[in-house]
């Protein structure tokens, strides 16, 4: 076993060693990068998730001005969840509603080897995926690539050409990485040209953990809320209404519990729950509904690309969750007037939420802390609209344009930072990336 691994650490550091070689013939060759051209890598460009609204919503701004492609590593349904931006091409790498090859077949039977075990992706990844994924990245010709998940950011950093600018994205929180992620991401995400977080505090938090080998650049950028059909709410109707995958992470457990508070006291109002999750998580979070006796009271209402019109008509927005990476659905019920109340949970809900101006924070992780602020803005006409206008005007400054406009700063600053080396004495030459192989220890 042990003789077994050193030959694989050996074989893939010869692997690493020739990868650099072709990299600094390359570099030699190739000519300054520019901006115009952005190619953004996404898991699975026609699903359903706040990482694929946000992603999608960057991408029809950034088309105004230049050539945006959206390259999802699968592809498992025939049509989008959510609409494609005018001029935005989407692209392919593994399409699982078509017919494949016998070598494609043959490869998705094993693991992906490139991606850890670790990344929340890896069960969708295979041997087939990883050989799509650096076959086009290696073709690829300068422009940017921007990829938006550690599974897709530690493939990125080790095999994009040198002529191409790179940008990593996260849209979780660093501390919910496994150890081996966190690992490879402080092995690896030196080598971007630039890294973007969404929150304050994970920026401080990757300028700690990439210390000893930080990006170029290393920023926050905060997601832009969506336009999204409807009117502003009248904040009227009896409804509360709360968004997200049907995980661990977002706590609708905890949520049925606070909402038996909530109907003792106000019987006529309801909750609706909008996301989808395995069958199992569904059958279990519905069970606990129909033990707490709410049935009818907490209605499940599966996944809807109508999320405008849904917060339209509610009068709250209640974040039950665990973690955030930055709680993209708060924005878009504060587009509505609707006011939130969320746990303070790391990071994103504190990070955009004002106590008091726009919604109310529950520093606890009590459901019974959650159910009595959800009544508080329920019994109070007054707060409950005071609240609402105060996100009006918190969600206006999340406006496409104003985000859209930074990450045009940060592309063209990219750009003119790789023509900079253009006007030295070696006018061919790409920048430079830090070297796969440090000595004699293996990147990971």
């Amino acid at each position: 076993m042990a003789s077994a691994r050193r030959i694989r650490a050996a074989a893939a550091r010869a692997a690493l060693r020739l990868l650099e070689a072709r990299n600094a013939r390359r570099a030699r060759r190739a000519p300054a990068s520019g901006a115009g051209t952005v190619r953004i890598l996404l898991q699975h460009a026609y699903g359903m998730g706040g990482t694929i609204r946000t992603v999608l919503n960057l991408a029809g701004y950034l088309a105004r001005e230049r050539d945006v492609e959206v390259v999802s590593v699968v592809r498992t349904a025939r049509e989008p969840f959510f609409p494609i931006p005018p001029g935005v091409r989407v692209s392919f790498l593994d399409d699982r509603t078509a017919p494949r090859g016998p070598v494609a077949r043959f490869l998705s039977r094993f693991p992906s080897v490139l991606v850890p075990e670790q990344e929340k992706v890896h069960h969708a990844l295979t041997l087939w995926t990883d050989v799509c994924l650096v076959r086009r990245l290696r073709s690829t010709r300068g422009g940017v690539v921007v990829s938006t998940r550690p599974a897709l950011n530690l493939v990125t950093a080790l095999f994009a050409p040198p002529e191409v600018i790179t940008i990593g994205q996260e849209h979780v929180t660093y501390g919910v990485h496994a150890p081996e992620v966190r690992r490879l991401i402080r092995r690896r995400y030196g080598r971007f040209d630039a890294f973007v977080t969404l929150t304050r505090a994970d920026l401080e938090r990757y300028s700690k953990a990439l210390r000893a080998a930080p990006p170029r650049r290393l920023l926050r950028i905060p997601n832009a809320v969506p336009h999204l059909p409807g009117g502003v709410s009248g904040l009227e109707e009896k409804v509360a209404v709360a968004i997200g995958r049907l995980v661990h992470a977002k706590g609708f457990d905890r949520l049925v519990t606070a909402w038996k508070d909530v109907a003792a006291a106000h019987p006529d109002w309801v909750l609706r729950i909008y996301g989808a999750g395995t069958r199992e998580a569904e059958a279990r979070l519905r069970a606990r509904i129909e033990d707490a006796g709410l049935t009818g009271r907490v209605v499940l209402m599966g996944r809807s690309a109508e999320v405008g019109a849904a917060l339209a008509g509610s009068s709250v927005y209640v974040v039950s969750s665990r973690y955030e990476g930055f709680g993209m659905a708060i924005l878009e019920a504060m587009s509505k007037g609707v006011p939130v109340v969320s746990f303070d949970c790391p990071h994103g809900p504190g990070e955009i939420i004002t106590h008091g101006h726009d919604g109310l924070l529950v520093p606890s992780k009590s459901p019974a802390d959650l159910a009595r602020a959800v009544r508080r803005v329920i019994e109070d006409r007054e707060l409950r609209h005071r609240l609402g206008a105060g996100a009006l005007r918190t969600a206006a400054g999340y406006d496409l344009d104003a985000v859209g406009a930074r990450w045009d700063r940060l592309l063209d600053d990219l750009s003119a930072a790789r023509r900079a080396p253009a006007r030295s004495a070696v006018p061919d030459r790409a920048a430079p990336r830090p070297p796969l192989v440090k000595s004699r220890v293996l990147p990971g």
